[in-house]
This record gives C-alpha cells, sequence and structure tokens, in this order.
C-alpha cells in the first residue's frame, strides 16, 4: 500500500514528476507535433497503454482556471494557452 504521502503529492509538485499520462505530458507532445496550436475540445491523445482525452482536460481547466495555483497556470501558459497568462 503507497504511503500518504505519496499519494497526496500533486502531479505540479516537485516531490515526484507526473505521469506520461497527465496532460502537461500529453499537451507538450501535442503542441510541437502540431505546430503551436492547441488541441480541440474533441482531441484524444491515443498513449501506449491508454487515451487521454486532451482537450476535454485543457477545456475543463479554463473553466476551473481562477482555482488553479500558479505552477498550473505557469505550465499551462508554457504550453502557449493565452487565458493563462
Amino acid at each position: 500500500m503507497p504511503s500518504q504521502a505519496s499519494t497526496d503529492a500533486s502531479p505540479g509538485s516537485s516531490e515526484q514528476p507526473p505521469p506520461p499520462s497527465h496532460p502537461f505530458c500529453t499537451g507538450a507532445p501535442y503542441v510541437e507535433r502540431e505546430g503551436g496550436s492547441l488541441p480541440g475540445r474533441q482531441h484524444v491523445e491515443h498513449l501506449p497503454e491508454t487515451v487521454h482525452r486532451t482537450g476535454v482536460w485543457l477545456a475543463n481547466q479554463r473553466q476551473r482556471r481562477d482555482r488553479l495555483d500558479a505552477a498550473q497556470l505557469e505550465a499551462l501558459a508554457a504550453l502557449g494557452v493565452q487565458w493563462a497568462r
């Protein structure tokens, strides 16, 4: 059973890197592959072991942007998300 400390770490924390299926990890390859554009709401990233609805995730982040911390907004801005700046 994992320790409580390891399960409480957020994906953006410095304690552990986000898993490869995390949206920040799927968003960056999309931006590079598509020449800087962001995924539309219907976009799905197909990963080796799973799929990730990156477009829906990004839309949800926009709706919740007032609840994101500075590190999360900075990571989104680094991907080219205008509303995160």
